[in-house]
Formats: C-alpha cells, structure tokens, sequence
C-alpha cells in the first residue's frame, strides 16, 4: 500500500478527510471551474482503489464507459457497470474500487456555480439507464471547455445547464410530484439552505424567513412536494451527517453531536435512537460490522 492510500484510510482518521481532488492539497488543485480527466487517470496512482472522502466545495459527474466500479456512496454500496453515471455532490462521502479495465470520465464544477445557474441542483445519486442525454451533455461541455473560442463563455454556461437538465430528466422517475412554478423554486431554495445551514440551526422559521415566505406555507410546500415536513428535511440532513461521521471517521459521539449543534450528548443520543431505531453507538457498530 502506498503512502497516499495510507493518509487516506477513513478508520485512521479522526474526521472524514475533505480533498480538491482525490490525492491533492488545496494548493495543488486547479483553480479552474471547470476540471475533467479520464477515470483511469487518478485511479491506477492508488491502486484502482479510491478511499471514503469528499469534497468541500465541488461537483462531480462520473461516467464509466468500461470495466465496473464498487460505489460507496454516503455509507450505501452501488455497483456501476458500462453506461452507469454516479452524481456527488459538495460535502457528499463517496469512494471506489475500479477494475483494472476501467474507463470513463470525471467532470468536477464548483458547485456555487452550478446554484448561481438557478437551475434546481441534482442530488447525489447513481443513475443506471436513461444516461444517453447525459453522455452527450458532458461530451459537449469537455469539447467546449478543451477548444474554447468566441463566445467560450456563454457557451459554457448553456452546456452546463444542458447538462443539469438531462441530469434531472434522468431523476424524475423520484420525484414525488411534478415540478413547476413558484413552489417547486421555494422548495428548492429552501433544500439549498437547509445544506449549507443544517450545522448552524433546526428552526424552520429561520429557514422560512430566509426563504421570504411563512413557516407555515414552507411546510405545507414541503408536504405537498417532498412527502414531508420542513422540519423533518432538516433533520434527516442532520441525521445524514451524523451517520457519516459515525461510518467514516473515529470522532467520539459526543464530539459528533457537538458539531452538530447537540451541546447535550444524551439529547443528540436520544436523537438518533428516534431517526434510526437504535443509539449511536449501537449505529456505528452495526455499520461497521455490515
């Protein structure tokens, strides 16, 4: 096992190592808002075998064209095989293991760019059929991005979003409801803030008054389009995290629910017993074991 692989055993580390890029310092990486390079580039430097991380700020589209990949992505295992997609998102725990044969393509954004678009942001997912408007998408923003010329731009912008919507098409089948209008923008916006806020409040009326709507509309939007209430969206997000870290990295419970805002380690307990049927300790030995 190499040195890189080493640093980046999740059961070493005290939290779940954040990256650029998977093997590089934030000084390394490109700056870029645009990077993309072939499956096989970064993998045969580890062994094929990329460890449980995530990336503080990027998105990231994979698309495996040869070979199989094992997926873990957020503590649940996904198989990818030819014309299989996966979609990370910003802050999202995923690792693989390649075959030898691999191949395919990584394309990674900034996500605030991909939220300044105003288009809805895809979730984390993997995607198995329907991946052809995708394919064609991200050919078309690589193309774009490696021979730019007059407009480059512009055309970036519309490639991207072109990408985006192909990649939501590709997830409708999910959704509970059809999307449109005011209320599917409100629901978005607000998922958006529970994301970068989760950490710092559980009041939905924070997150209605930063909306610009009232709590109780916010919760009747959510109950209409995502089957549940605003509160419970922002407390799965929470109990997603805690999962996360009690998978990926060795922080005591405690120190897990104080960074989640649970001052009071029997409270933030008591918690994840109602969110997953069992205390966290007995969470995290299951997980484990499994």
């Amino acid at each position: 096992m190499d040195r890189a692989r080493n640093l980046l055993h999740y059961l070493n580390m005290n939290s779940i190592p954040t990256y650029a890029l998977y093997g590089e310092t934030e000084g390394e990486a490109r700056q870029d808002w645009l990077h993309w390079e072939t499956i096989q580039a970064r993998s045969r430097l580890h062994d094929y075998r990329i460890a449980p991380h995530r990336h503080d700020q990027f998105f990231q589209v994979l698309y495996l064209t040869a070979g199989r990949a094992e997926m873990t992505l957020d503590g649940d295992d996904h198989l990818l095989l030819p014309e299989s997609i996966a979609v990370v998102t910003a802050g999202t725990v995923h690792g693989y293991a390649f075959s030898a044969d691999v191949r395919g393509t990584v394309v990674t954004l900034i996500e605030r760019d991909i939220v300044g678009l105003g288009v809805p942001r895809p979730q984390a997912m993997v995607i198995h059929r329907n991946c052809r408007d995708i394919a064609m998408a991200l050919g078309r923003l690589t193309a774009e991005a490696d021979r730019p010329g007059t407009g480059h731009d512009v055309a970036m912008r519309a490639h991207l979003m072109l990408l985006l919507v192909a990649l939501r098409r590709a997830d409708v089948a999910a959704m509970p409801s059809q999307e449109n209008g005011r209320a599917a923008h409100l629901v978005a916006r607000f998922r958006d803030l529970v994301e970068q806020q989760y950490r710092h409040s559980r009041r939905v009326a924070d997150y209605a008054a930063a909306v610009g709507i009232s709590h109780t509309h916010l919760n009747r939007l959510c109950r209409q389009r995502l089957g549940r209430s605003a509160l419970d969206v922002i407390e799965q997000r929470i109990a997603l995290e805690a999962r996360r870290q009690l998978l990926f990295s060795t922080l005591t419970i405690k120190q897990i629910g104080a960074e989640l805002g649970y001052d009071d380690p029997a409270y933030f307990s008591r918690f994840m017993a109602r969110m997953f049927g069992v205390p966290p300790a007995v969470l995290r030995e299951q997980m484990r074991r499994r």
